[in-house]
């Protein structure tokens, strides 16, 4: 019996977190331990958990844990993976911030939180919010929680249609459509409610919110399914995505069993059926999967004797791929016992593809091999084998297998063809046509001899021992779960550190992540009044920015670096007042007066006025560029964020005192004097 099992089984990259978690808070001793609800879908790891003093709970008893929380008995509340209802995790962290002695661990898994989210910022009143998923399981409640305006739970796509048929379309066409699905949904079923909500309206958003995860565990048992002759599905019958994963099963292969231990491994099967194949939901731990994996093979290993007596007297033929156990090892020669009385002979240039490499080195007596046999004589009794062989046809199948899950695999370029790329993989011979290497038409292919590279397995004819592969469609695929990771924690107002790219007369282009890019307006990169960005960065630039607004169907983010502690008004607020005296820098002159720089960003005027007690025909006359005076905060408009400077007030810059001009009226011939006329106030930005 040959057992398969799915690389992708078992838990979750958010499972494994929340479960990660939970259990370094248990070794850690932080004090009572409660997980709100269930944390994961699995019976066998929740009696675990209890049994080391672990209780799940419920809202109802969150009041009385936190008035039970003191210095001398800290209680954690652990948010499960699922994640939980808005108000609920509201009043948690509401708790939390009056009580230093009661902690949250949010575990809620990311592709569950990017959801929330979702739900949070695309609905409204305007909005008529659809989710595919089970509206009784604790994911979906808590998704529809942080959703506004009209909203819906539809199982399946045949749910959906019927209610979208069974509506007035002018009540909904009026507003926008949401789409979005639980994040363990099933694939196919997903596809299908995207067709029906394309068809139906125009004026739709549609958001991809299946993990990334659950998408490649269902590929994978829908590529395996079809090759064994039972599948078994490990999981909890609450799990939503070991449910969908026996549905997938099932298509391709009838004779598919939901099991949750080893202990539920179906009696039928053992004994009448060579190919079996194992994969398991997110909240199944490793441990029971291995279990299931090692009953099945204590069932192999266990046989009859009858079934013994057979073995040994069944015959080897060539093309026969056998498992012995070495007998004896040479300098070139490997002998194996492969049952019956029949003795198999592998020669060394059979053994290995490395002509230097020692069998000694490489195997030992008690080894177990698997061969091909090349030939065998019922008369010698010898069997000759070839292990090269199994190991090409080995690599082969596994290349196939790559293929069909749309793999990406690494390999060192080995040479360049006429048509395009040569590389190695394990010994497999991978092609990669010009056009999918990545290297611009007419490039150097050459270039890229040498180098290990990331490719994707698109075609694979293991009978004509053909591959071949695309380095292009491998970054894509990288740039694509890249982005995927980004914006699975990406939110506003979350500050990174971003290397500037590109500097446009608007604004600069900002890496904030491998391969995501955002843009700062020029009126966002910094408080001082600039005409050019160049003027304050450079390309290469490291640069500390925030989310500002973000559209993720469009892939935009507008970032931001000015902030309000930073804000220049409010630093000179808060450090001058109107008849303070300040050291100024002489930045520009106009015409009629002079502007001062007080603090970084923020200038002042010193009108020509204020300048001396006497006329003066320019600011020039008087002042020099860069020179730094004393002035007098003379007027502060708020509202306008102006300041009127000036020096006159303190008596710089005067020659004389001020003095009275006699002046003759000439229709009279009196005499009289007057003091120089005041002047105005001038305030400029």
């Amino acid at each position: 019996m040959n057992v398969v099992v799915a690389k992708n089984a078992g838990f979750c990259f958010g499972v494994r977190r929340a479960t990660e978690t939970l259990e370094r808070a248990i070794s850690e001793g932080v004090g009572k331990i409660y997980t709100y609800g269930d944390v994961i879908h699995n019976r066998q790891y929740l009696d675990k958990l209890a049994s080391l003093g672990v209780k799940s709970i419920s809202g109802a008893e969150i009041d009385a844990i936190a008035a039970d929380s003191t210095a001398s008995s800290p209680s954690t509340v652990v948010i499960r993976a699922h994640g939980i209802e808005r108000d609920e995790e509201m009043k948690l962290h509401g708790i939390e911030a009056s009580n230093p002695y009661f902690h949250v661990l949010d575990c809620t898994c990311p592709f569950v939180s990017k959801v929330h989210r979702i739900a949070e910022k695309e609905t409204g009143e305007d909005t008529v919010f659809f989710l595919i998923g089970s509206a009784s399981h604790p994911e979906v409640k808590g998704i529809m929680s942080w959703a506004v305006g009209e909203k819906h739970v539809f199982l399946n796509a045949d749910s959906l249609e019927s209610f979208i048929i069974s509506q007035n379309d002018e009540k909904l066409s009026a507003k926008c459509v949401v789409l979005a699905a639980q994040t363990t949904q099933k694939l196919s079923e997903w596809k299908k409610c995207q067709k029906i909500v394309q068809t139906h309206y125009t004026n739709r958003k549609i958001f991809d919110t299946i993990c990334s995860v659950t998408e490649d565990r269902q590929r994978e048992a829908a590529s395996l399914a079809p090759t064994v002759d039972a599948m078994l599905v490990i999981g909890g019958a609450d799990s939503s995505n070991t449910n969908k994963l026996c549905d997938v099963c099932r298509e391709a292969c009838p004779r598919t069993y939901r099991i949750e231990t080893a202990d539920d491994i179906p009696t039928e099967i053992i004994g009448t059926l060579y190919k079996i194949g194992i994969t398991a939901g997110a909240s199944t731990p490793d441990g029971i999967i291995e279990e299931v994996k090692t009953k099945m093979a204590d069932i192999e290993t266990n046989k009859s004797f009858e079934e013994l007596i057979d073995e040994s007297l069944k015959t080897i033929n060539s093309g026969d791929i056998v498992t012995g156990t070495v007998t004896s090892v040479s300098g070139t020669e490997v002998h194996l016992d492969i049952g019956g009385k029949t003795t198999g002979i592998i020669t060394a240039d059979q053994f290995s593809d490395d002509p230097s490499a020692k069998l000694s080195d490489l195997v030992k007596v008690g080894d177990e091999v698997k061969a091909f046999v090349i030939k065998n004589s019922d008369i010698d009794g010898i069997a000759m084998l070839s292990k090269r062989r199994v190991d090409s046809d080995a690599c082969w199948f596994a290349m196939e297998e790559n293929a069909k899950n749309g793999a990406i695999i690494e390999g060192k370029i080995s040479e360049a063809v006429k048509s395009g790329l040569v590389m190695m993989v394990n010994g497999v011979r991978v092609f990669i046509p010009a056009s999918l290497s990545g290297v611009p038409r007419n490039g150097d292919l050459t270039a890229l001899v040498g180098t290990t590279q990331k490719v994707k397995i698109k075609e694979v004819d293991v009978q004509k021992k053909r591959a071949y592969g695309s380095i292009r469609d491998a970054a894509r695929a990288e740039r694509k779960a890249r982005e995927e990771a980004f914006w699975s924690t990406a939110e506003i107002g979350k500050w990174y550190t971003g290397t500037v790219k590109n500097i446009t007369v608007y604004g600069v282009f900002v890496e904030i992540a491998p391969g995501i890019e955002g843009m700062i307006h020029i009126s966002e990169l910094t408080w001082k009044h600039i005409r050019h960005p160049s003027e304050v960065v450079a390309v290469g630039d490291t640069i500390d920015t925030y989310i500002i607004d973000m559209n993720r169907s469009e892939h935009r983010i507008s970032l931001g670096c000015k902030t309000e502690e930073t804000n220049p008004w409010r630093l000179f607020t808060e450090k001058y007042s109107v008849g303070d005296v300040a050291k100024v820098k002489i930045v520009s002159f106009t015409p009629f007066g002079a502007f001062a720089e007080i603090v970084p960003g923020q200038d002042g005027l010193i009108h020509i006025s204020e300048i001396s007690r006497e006329r003066i025909a320019k600011p020039s006359d008087v002042l020099t560029l860069g020179s730094e005076v004393d002035v007098k905060i003379i007027a502060v408009d708020e509202e306008k964020h102006k300041v009127s400077l000036s020096i006159k007030a303190l008596g710089s810059f005067e020659s004389a005192p001020e003095e009275k001009v006699e002046k003759e009226d000439d229709s009279d011939g009196v005499v009289y004097s007057t003091d120089a006329p005041e002047q105005s106030v001038y305030t400029v930005e």
